[in-house]
């Protein structure tokens, strides 16, 4: 059994908002954020995250640019754009509310007969 939690489907695309609002990043660097954020309780598959960004950014969520990463490689930097800092704030307020009531339903102790 691992320590790692499975990624619920629609996660992805806040998680990688999440990570980029703290700074831009290249993909792999997206990949090591979210360990980092969720303390490596999530793991992202390069081949979930790309097609992620991909979809990010034609949706005007993210922008992206070419620069040069810390090992001096040509790299894809990720960046939120306006309208990605307005859409994390209404996914997160979305999830915490979904986080509130599920909760909620859990803790919910059954009547006794």
């Amino acid at each position: 059994m691992t320590d790692q939690a499975q990624l619920l489907p629609g996660t992805l695309d806040l998680l990688i908002l999440r990570a980029v609002s703290l700074g831009p990043l290249h993909g792999y660097g997206i990949l090591l954020r979210i360990g980092q954020i969720s303390g490596n309780a999530l793991l992202i598959e390069q081949g979930a995250l790309y097609p992620g960004l991909f979809r990010l950014v034609r949706q005007g969520l993210l922008k992206s640019n070419w620069g040069t990463s810390e090992n001096n490689r040509r790299a894809k930097f990720y960046e939120l754009t306006t309208a990605g800092r307005k859409r994390l704030r209404e996914e997160t307020d979305n999830w915490n509310r979904l986080v509130a009531a599920i909760g909620s339903a859990l803790s919910e102790q059954p009547e006794e007969a």
